[in-house]
Order: structure tokens, then C-alpha cells, then sequence
């Protein structure tokens, strides 16, 4: 008996994942979603998302992904909460490995998105969501009139710590420079920011607090100079450090820059492995939004779509 050979499998579930799967599944391509770690992606940790097209009143960022994912299945898309384990590209059908099934396929769209970067500090799990976020829109509303930090000092920091000014009563950026790295109108932006601080040569080396109890209290700053350290109290910390492509289970099969973004082919969401497909924030480190991720998993259906259609020529 021959194993089956799928025409399309799409690795991960956020915008790109599942605007993918929606255009493959109406293409009759019955593409098999597995949707990782994160099902929905990042979107699924945010509150109200008010800059999707189409929503004026905003929406739920879980109650948005919820709506892609049945969408897709209503068109035959079959989704599953599985990580992928590995990927072999080496020759078609390609392999994708779950525990110890392997599946093969035709194409594969990676969708699997990027992850906010963070310190490793001992307590950061256990206090995630109880005074540590990485998300300054998912969570800035709950800090109104309180005081908040921004570790960082590029333009993710500088972004998320001027949002933050809507609803803090003072934002205190950290930084273990003397200078910032962020674009120079970023810099402007805050340094005019009466509300908001810079903390020079300094680094976070620990958190207090308690989940069970008043979520962070305080967090322990090192002097980069000198090596001292003080405790200061704070009602916030936000990472804003950057993300993290999660490409882990592609290096070596797949081209990267030096930070782990898949590279596509200009005006292509085309690898350079023909019928591998990368799709949203795993190949996109400049714009990062929702609709610009939907926008790169319609591209891919499509592209893939137009392969397979090849392949039968």
C-alpha cells in the first residue's frame, strides 16, 4: 500500500498559517494544519485587536484567530494541535516528522512564527501575566496611573514604552548602555516624553513578587559599571527586546539571515527549496503586524497552488 502523499502541509496556525490554510482548502487542496506550540500564534495572548481591517470596534484577538481557524476548517482545512518535530526537505515528497509519524507532502507553507525575546531570570514564567508582560498593547491598559519598566533600548523598547505613556503614570526604560540603539526620531520620541525615564548602564537581574499574591513588586537592578545592585519597586516590567524567529527545527535545511528569519524570494513567499513556502513573522522581522502575515500566507496558498498545477502540466 503506497503512503499517502498530501498536496499542501502548513506548519504553524497564527494570520499567515491560517489565511494559508482558508485559500489551500478553498483551492481543494485539503492542506493539514499543525498548528505548534502556540496554536493561533501571538494574536492568542492579546486583548482587543483594533488595526484588523474589517473589525471597527475591534475585536479579541483569540475570538480572531478562533474565526480563521473555522474558517478554514469550513472549507476542508484539517488542523491539528501538534508540534512538528522535524522536516526533511532533502528530496520530494518532503517528510514532516510528529513523535513517530511521518507524513509526506508535495509543499510545505512554515508559518510558525516569532517569539518575544525576554531575560532569563528565574522567576520570569511564574510572573508572566502577573506584572511581566511582553506585550505593552495586550497589557498596557491594565497599568493606568501606575509605574512601569521597558527593558531595552532599540526600537521595539522605545515603541512599547511610548505606548505604555497612554495609561502609566511613568514608563522607565532600562538600558545596559549609555546611549540607545533605536532609530534617531524614536530617540527624540522619548527623551521628549516627559513621562518617560531612562535608567542608564543598567540591567534587570532579578524579579519580586509572588503569583499568588500582588503579582511583581520590585525588580533588582545591576550597575553595569561598578556591578552594584539595588532593589527598585515597580507595579511593571515589559520586555521590548525584540522577538525570536522560531525557525529551530529548520536550521540547516533552510537559508536564514544571521537572526533566524527565513529568507523568501523578493516578491515571493518562495524559498529556495522548490515547493517550501515561508509565510508571516518567520520571514518577516520588519513589519511584524497581523494583516501583513495574512497578507504573505494568501501569497503562499497561492504560490503553492500555482506549483502544483506544475507539477500536474
Amino acid at each position: 500500500m503506497t503512503e499517502k502523499i498530501h498536496d499542501v502541509i502548513i506548519v504553524g496556525s497564527g494570520p499567515a498559517g491560517l489565511t494559508a490554510a482558508i485559500y489551500t482548502a478553498r483551492a481543494n487542496l485539503n492542506p493539514l494544519v499543525f498548528e505548534g506550540v502556540q496554536p493561533g500564534g501571538q494574536l492568542t495572548i492579546t486583548t482587543e485587536v483594533e488595526n484588523f481591517p474589517g473589525f471597527p470596534d475591534g475585536i479579541m484577538g483569540p475570538e480572531l484567530m478562533d474565526s480563521l481557524r473555522k474558517q478554514a476548517q469550513k472549507f476542508g482545512a484539517q488542523t491539528f494541535f501538534q508540534s512538528v518535530d522535524a522536516v526533511d526537505f532533502s528530496q520530494s515528497p518532503y517528510k514532516i516528522r510528529i513523535g513517530d509519524t511521518e507524513y509526506l507532502t508535495k509543499t510545505v507553507i512554515i508559518a510558525t512564527g516569532a517569539t518575544a525575546k525576554m531575560l532569563n531570570l528565574k522567576k520570569n514564567d511564574e510572573l508572566m501575566g502577573y506584572g511581566v508582560s511582553a506585550c505593552a498593547t495586550c497589557d498596557g491598559f491594565f497599568y493606568r496611573d501606575k509605574e512601569v519598566m521597558v527593558v531595552g533600548g532599540g526600537d521595539s523598547a522605545v515603541e512599547e514604552a511610548t505606548y505604555l505613556t497612554r495609561f502609566a503614570k511613568k514608563v522607565t526604560i532600562i538600558h545596559r548602555r549609555d546611549e540607545l540603539r533605536a532609530s534617531k526620531i524614536m530617540q527624540k520620541r522619548a527623551l521628549e516624553n516627559e513621562k518617560i525615564d531612562i535608567m542608564w548602564n543598567s540591567v534587570v537581574v532579578d524579579l519580586i513578587g509572588e503569583q499568588d499574591a500582588k503579582g511583581l513588586t520590585a525588580v533588582v537592578i545591576e550597575d553595569t559599571l561598578d556591578g552594584s545592585h539595588r532593589e527598585v519597586q515597580i507595579d511593571g516590567l515589559f520586555y521590548g527586546i525584540g522577538h525570536r524567529p522560531n525557525t529551530e527545527i529548520f536550521a540547516g535545511k533552510l537559508k536564514m539571515d544571521e537572526t533566524g528569519y527565513i529568507i523568501t524570494k523578493p516578491d515571493s513567499a518562495a524559498t529556495e527549496i522548490v515547493g517550501v513556502f515561508a509565510a508571516g513573522d518567520v520571514q518577516d522581522s520588519v513589519y511584524r503586524q497581523a494583516i501583513t502575515a495574512a497578507g504573505s500566507g494568501c501569497m503562499a496558498a497561492i504560490e503553492a497552488e500555482r506549483y502544483l498545477e506544475m507539477l500536474e502540466d
